[in-house]
């Protein structure tokens, strides 16, 4: 199974495996599986309506690149969304970033953190990365 180049989703999300939870391709960008609704329903172990209103209220960030709305595996931690992304996401989207826009930032590497954003705010650098995307605006 192939990684997707830069971040995009492959023509299927659900078979793609992540090659470095935190690290970096070398392209620059975190690797990622992406996960379909019904992916995120079973992953969540919450109602379609649920994942949905998570996805509304910005805790979750998905794309439709190639057709099917995928969101990156990575923004789960232990079944829930990761509870440092909505901030951030909040944060990007004020700045004027698109749902896209936003998963890319998050998913390249950044100079100033020294690696991806994801994975700074999965190693519990929140301020770092926010103080870094408020710079964007």
């Amino acid at each position: 199974m192939s990684v997707p180049s830069e971040n995009q989703p492959s023509e299927n999300p659900q078979s793609e495996t992540a090659a470095a939870a935190t690290g970096g391709n070398a392209s620059g960008v975190t690797a990622t599986e992406w996960l379909t609704m019904p992916d995120l329903v079973e992953a969540l172990d919450e109602t379609l309506g649920r994942v949905r209103r998570l996805i509304d209220e910005h805790y979750l960030v998905g794309s439709r690149r190639t057709g099917v709305f995928a969101v990156p595996s990575i923004f789960l931690v232990d079944g829930h969304p990761l509870s440092s992304l909505r901030g951030t996401i909040i944060v990007l989207q004020d700045a004027g970033f698109t749902d896209d826009e936003v998963i890319d930032w998050l998913l390249a590497d950044d100079e100033e953190l020294g690696r991806s954003p994801i994975a700074a705010l999965l190693a519990g650098h929140k301020s770092a990365v926010r103080r870094v995307a408020r710079t964007l605006a």
